[in-house]
């Protein structure tokens, strides 16, 4: 922890301060994109430190900054005043799941913090705003916890859509309960809330606040969650067991708050039809076949886009080079007979191939 000598800077001064600590690490990952592209989590927040004290060099901040140990919230604190949380993602976007808002582990002494998130796809780059400014909701892990999107516009957080500040909120004895009040509130026919405001313990994984029926989905989400059910879980597609779509079922409930009591009709409703393999033969396939050719551009991008560890814990087989080929390959081995194998991969590289995927 940090006894600051100099007289407490002032917001102007820190956001001026931050301003330059994303001016200086968008140049170091310009210059040296496989230093940041290796680190995540806790490795990333040193980095962010050095960042930070190097721009704080002839400022009132200066011999002020320091990284915390343990599990304190914020990561660093900058004149005792000020802080900084550490986030970031290795794909190529500016979401993601943040603290607890419990914040149980807070400095006490900090009232001001600011978010660096590091996006770390390709291109790699960071980006600092008031903490508060991009949290845009809440999700369930252990405990309710912010959503982050750094690119949320002004009016649009949380704290604007609850109509309770942030600083109000944090301060709250049981702050759970303000948002679970506000997310009844929201409720639509065949949603609900799976968590109580008491709760402060849910599931392992991030899922919605609230859990809604596959029936009241739009058709644009229907066609999200199949595609991504199809290239998470190969096995729905051919195999022939009555526990085909046990996997999806599951993760449709518990990760993305989806309850659909019959997922086999709602995936292949059955049928069969006529396609061509990638040799210009027509032959009869399951109706199923024809839904990936109609979510082509879904599965695509769930299946180039999704984190490789994510879906090396889907697919549980790390994850090659060429994962067009890997996933045609874990489809057609749920076939019965070579045959049905063959020609599986065969219809499915077609399909790829007529929308410029290779």
């Amino acid at each position: 922890m940090i006894v600051a000598e100099n007289p407490k800077p002032s917001t102007d001064e820190f956001r001026a301060l931050m301003s330059r600590v994303d001016i200086l690490l968008n140049e170091e990952a310009s210059a040296n994109p496989s230093f940041f592209s290796s680190k995540s989590g806790l490795a990333l927040e040193p980095a962010i430190r050095d960042v930070a004290v190097e721009c704080a060099k002839h400022t009132k901040f200066e011999g002020s900054i320091n990284l915390v140990s343990g599990a304190s919230f914020p990561d660093i604190v900058a004149a005792k005043y000020y802080g900084i949380e550490v986030k970031s993602t290795q794909q190529n976007h500016w979401t993601s799941i943040g603290s607890s808002i419990l914040e149980s582990t807070r400095i006490p002494d900090v009232e001001r913090i600011y978010l660096t998130f590091g996006k770390l796809g390709d291109p790699i780059q960071f980006m600092s705003r008031p903490y508060e400014e991009c949290l845009s909701g809440i999700a369930v892990t252990h405990y309710p916890r912010y959503q982050i999107d750094m690119n949320l516009k002004p009016g649009e957080s949380i704290f604007h859509k609850m109509g309770i500040p942030y600083d109000t909120l944090r301060k709250m004895d049981n702050p759970v309960e303000p948002v679970a009040s506000y997310y009844r509130s929201k409720l639509r026919e065949g949603e609900s809330l799976w968590w109580s405001g008491g709760a402060t313990e849910a599931v392992e994984a991030s899922v919605p606040a609230t859990v809604r029926l596959w029936t009241s989905l739009s058709p644009e989400e229907k066609d999200y969650y199949e595609a991504c059910s199809y290239v998470y879980f190969p096995e729905c597609i051919m195999s022939s067991s009555s526990k085909k779509y046990n996997r999806a079922t599951l993760w449709l409930a518990t990760q993305c708050g989806i309850i659909n009591s019959n997922v086999r009709d709602s995936f292949s409703a059955g049928g069969q039809v006529r396609m061509q393999t990638s040799d210009g033969i027509v032959v009869t396939m399951p109706r199923i076949f024809k839904n990936i050719q109609t979510h082509i551009i879904e599965i695509k991008d769930a299946l180039f886009n999704t984190e490789p560890g994510k879906l090396n814990d889907f697919w549980r087989e790390p994850i090659n080079n060429n994962r067009m080929r890997q996933w045609i390959g874990l489809v057609a081995k749920e076939a019965l007979t070579p045959n049905d194998r063959n020609v599986a991969e065969s219809v499915l590289t077609r399909v790829f191939t007529e929308n410029g995927l290779h």
